[in-house]
């Protein structure tokens, strides 16, 4: 048994070193100016004073320019929640572009007086200061647009898509694959997780390892091109859940931008 168990520890351990390595391997985006588009997006009057007080912690103009959102693109919003990204992305890829956000298609059994959880999303696309925002509702565990996108990005959703019961992240993925042009880019934001810890914790301090990311995000044929530090913070062990006063809005982050190849 101490055998059997020694075996176990060193396959562990060098499955853990792998990991790192490979994570290790991948180039740390440096923070650099923050191109006028995004610039001026994240500056926009119509924005709510509730986000713009969140934009301290929440840098969204130096995560956007990591996505490299330009003038003009299609993009493509996972789970837009209160609009909070979706109003600066509208106004960066500007009247040229488009922003669609994708949000799950409301049950046909559930109770008519349940609220819609997607009336934020659907004001603001409703809103006339943004115009080039739609909405499209997906079923749960797939991605669909209407046409392919030069990006998709979510914020601080991944995690959930494991708490979804029965759910293929193989195929979820791929559909997101599907979904984008050749050389098109998947960016991630998410709580991190301790170190090896894999999915353990999406359900209850809902955040994630960074590695179980980039394995799953790589198996649908992504390239993981770089990452970002600019919402990591050391002073957060991870262990709390991301709701808890003393971490909310400050917990440590990962940002990680793959590309579907262009052949």
């Amino acid at each position: 048994m101490q055998c059997s168990m020694f075996r176990f520890s060193l396959s562990f351990t060098a499955s853990l070193l792998a990991a790192l390595v490979a994570l290790a391997s991948v180039p740390v985006a440096q923070a650099a100016g923050v191109p006028a588009n995004i610039t001026a997006a994240v500056a926009d009057n119509a924005r709510p004073d509730a986000d713009k007080q969140r934009d301290e912690n929440r840098k969204p103009g130096e995560t956007l320019s990591f996505a490299d959102v330009r003038t003009g693109e299609q993009i493509g919003e996972l789970s837009p929640g209160g609009g909070y990204f979706s109003r600066i992305l509208s106004k960066a890829v500007g009247p040229k572009g488009h922003v669609f956000e994708m949000v799950p298609l409301r049950s046909p059994t559930a109770p008519a007086d349940q609220p819609d959880r997607n009336a934020p999303a659907k004001a603001l696309a409703a809103d006339p200061n943004y115009s080039n925002i739609s909405i499209v509702e997906r079923v749960t565990g797939m991605v669909s647009l209407p046409a392919p996108v030069d990006l998709i990005f979510t914020a601080q959703n991944y995690h959930d898509l494991h708490n979804v019961p029965n759910l293929d992240m193989a195929a979820f993925n791929k559909s997101v694959f599907d979904a984008l042009k050749p050389g098109g880019l998947y960016v991630i934001v998410d709580h991190s997780a301790q170190t090896g810890s894999g999915s353990r914790d999406t359900s209850t301090l809902h955040r994630i390892d960074v590695d179980t990311v980039r394995q799953e995000v790589t198996a649908a044929g992504f390239k993981l091109v770089a990452r970002s530090n600019v919402l990591e913070n050391t002073a957060d062990d991870r262990t709390a859940i991301v709701f808890d006063p003393t971490v909310r809005g400050k917990t440590d982050q990962f940002i990680l931008k793959f590309r579907k190849p262009k052949k």
